[in-house]
Order: structure tokens, then sequence, then C-alpha cells
């Protein structure tokens, strides 16, 4: 892992940014990996405005996201889709038949992982994924487990990760119990991946994450075994954290 200190969340989506660039300006034709949250916000905010001053084409990229609650559709401001098409895709040139989010529609969770599973087959190997941390240490939806998953699987939500995404919805029942994610295995194969965290809050799962055993119980502790993961963090995220 190398592991990159930043001072703030504005520094860390500049820096989460201009890798990304670097990756789509030298593979116009690349395969990314894309995240959402409240994280990567600032990186995408960053990325349009590259592509808006004509310093980045997106016209050739293919994107595949990690998750997607299961049972909300595109037009549901709560879905994953929704997210991305406002903070980057309707924004940018990448033309939308090539951007991939997991059916949350689908009722059948082994079809609809199937389904995915058979984008990201066909999508190829991702150049560059970026992920931000849980407050458990999930990366996508692949909460803490007795096992690594390695494809698209459905996931029961942990109660801590429906106690941080319940400020997003109308009422804590609003928040789907269960997503589709893709699995770790999937996220390994990545040839490059990109973590970034922000806060105080993050600090104690982040020094697990990179000074821990590795253990699906924190599924990214996964990540030290990864021959190039990079990670983003703010001096508050990397507080507890001896580098």
């Amino acid at each position: 892992m190398r592991v990159y200190k930043v001072k703030d969340y504005q520094e860390l989506s500049r820096k989460a940014a201009n890798l990304i660039a670097a990756q789509v300006i030298m593979k116009p034709d690349c395969v990314l990996g894309l995240a959402t949250g409240s994280s990567p916000i600032g990186t995408y905010d960053n990325l349009v405005a590259m592509y808006e001053n004509g310093d980045v084409d997106f016209s050739g990229i293919t994107t595949v996201n990690l998750d997607e609650y299961k049972g909300l559709d595109a037009s549901n401001d709560q879905s994953y889709r929704y997210f991305m098409n406002e903070h980057f895709f309707n924004r940018v040139n990448v033309p939308m038949e090539r951007t991939h989010v997991p059916n949350g529609t689908e009722p059948d969770s082994a079809k609809a992982c199937a389904d995915y599973n058979e984008i990201l087959h066909q999508a190829g190997t991702v150049d560059l994924q970026l992920l931000g941390l849980g407050h458990d240490g999930h990366i996508g939806f692949n909460e803490p487990s007795d096992t690594f998953a390695d494809e698209t699987h459905c996931v029961d939500l942990e109660e801590i990760t429906i106690q941080a995404n319940k400020r997003f919805f109308a009422s804590e029942a609003d928040v789907p119990r269960q997503a589709y994610t893709m699995g770790i295995g999937t996220i390994m194969r990545a040839k490059t991946v990109l973590v970034i965290v922000s806060g105080a809050d993050k600090a104690k799962i982040l020094n697990q994450m990179i000074n821990g055993p590795v253990t699906p119980r924190v599924p990214a502790s996964i990540l030290q075994f990864h021959p190039n993961a990079i990670i983003i963090a703010d001096e508050a995220a990397l507080s507890e954290t001896e580098l």
C-alpha cells in the first residue's frame, strides 16, 4: 500500500481526481470502477471541472460501479444510479450506454448478480477502481463476514451501515436492508485501487485497514495484498495511524 497524507478533504479530492484524470489521459478507452457516497463527491466535482476546461475527455471510457441498493430504481434520488448521473455522468461526455450500475430493480438476487457479473466480464479488467471506506471496514457493500466474496452478490446491510446511511433518507425505515455489490475478488483484480478516506470518524478503521490483520471481518484489510493499492487520506483520518 502507498499512503498519501493530505491536509484536508479539498486536497484529497484534487489529488484523487488528478490520478483518475491521468489514467483517462494515458488510456482513453480505460475501464474505471466508480464509487458512491459522500467521500467521492469532491473528486467528481474536480473531474467535471477538468472536463469543462478541456483537460480530459471521457468519451472513450467504460465505467462499472461498485454497488446499488436492492429495490431502488434510477428515478429514486437515493439510488446509486441517480447519484452517479447527478454527480458525474450527466456532467461529462461519457456515453451513458457505457456506464454500468447493478440493477436494483431486479427482485431475483441470483439473476441480478449473474447479469452484473456478465457486464463486468464483458467490460474487462478494471484499470482503476475508486473506493471509499465504510465505518465497519466495508468496501463497496462488502460487509464484515466470515469469508471474502469473489463476485457480485446480494448482501444484508449491517446496522452500522444502515445508521450511517439513514441521514440520506426521510426516515430510518426507508433505508434499504439489502444491496447488490461487486465482490472482493473483482475489486482485487483491478490493476490499480484508489481508496479515499476523510475525517476523524474513519481514523480507527483506517488504521485497522492498513496495520491490522487481514480478515474478512475488516473487508478493506484485503487491500494489503493488492499489488497497486493507493490510499489518499487527510490528516484527521490518519490521526491514529503511524506512517
